[in-house]
């Protein structure tokens, strides 16, 4: 028989709560965020290029990532997007690429990395063979000169 207290209530254990304490799993996943944050920046895969120095501004890529075509010094092309993006392609793949993601996202900004090695000429022919897939501009990405003392 069970033994009733002073306020009639019956005496025994504490009720057990149904609550699961979510607090380890906060602390779990801003770690996570923290480690992310940090290796995110070390990851970047993309092809060796030298860029030339020239004063210009920062592109504003808006809504869509833009997507780079790079020009290493032996002449070789590569596109930032697709299974191996460090894998060079041939210039009628380059065409297919481009008219299919014009076609696919217009308005997608498409930005030519050339290496400073590379001959003018070369950089030339590539953005025409672009501009000949479709696209209306393609721009060039330099590196800001360094300030000199």
């Amino acid at each position: 028989m069970a033994t009733v207290n002073q306020r009639g209530g019956r005496r025994g254990r504490k009720r057990l709560m149904a609550e699961m304490n979510v607090v380890p799993y906060i602390d779990v996943t801003l770690v996570l965020l923290i480690i992310f944050m940090i290796t995110a920046p070390l990851v970047t895969q993309g092809v060796k290029v030298d860029l030339p120095q020239a004063p210009s501004e920062m592109v504003d890529p808006g809504d869509k990532e833009p997507v780079i075509v790079s020009i290493n010094a032996a002449g070789e092309l590569f596109v930032d997007l697709g299974d191996q993006p460090e894998a060079p392609i041939d210039e009628e793949t380059l065409v297919n690429r481009v008219a299919g993601i014009n076609k696919y996202k217009p308005g997608t900004q498409f930005l030519v990395r050339g290496d400073t090695g590379v001959p003018y000429g070369r950089v030339v022919q590539v953005m025409a063979l672009m501009q000949g897939a479709g696209l209306s501009s393609v721009g060039l990405l330099t590196v800001p000169p360094a300030n000199k003392p």
